[in-house]
């Protein structure tokens, strides 16, 4: 499940990349980005509280 994530935040970035350098998909590649960062965010705590 968490590989799942960490491929779903990585695309949801290059989305991003490529809108922001395009300037055409407008607001919504900032909302792909907040989710990725989400993502990550996400994939990280459930990292640590494996460890620990």
């Amino acid at each position: 499940m968490s590989n799942l994530l960490y491929i779903v935040a990585v695309i949801l970035v290059i989305f991003w990349a490529i809108g922001f350098f395009a300037y055409s998909a407008g607001g919504i590649i900032h909302v792909l980005l907040v989710i990725a960062l989400i993502a990550v965010i996400l994939r990280i705590i459930q990292g640590i509280s494996i460890i620990k």
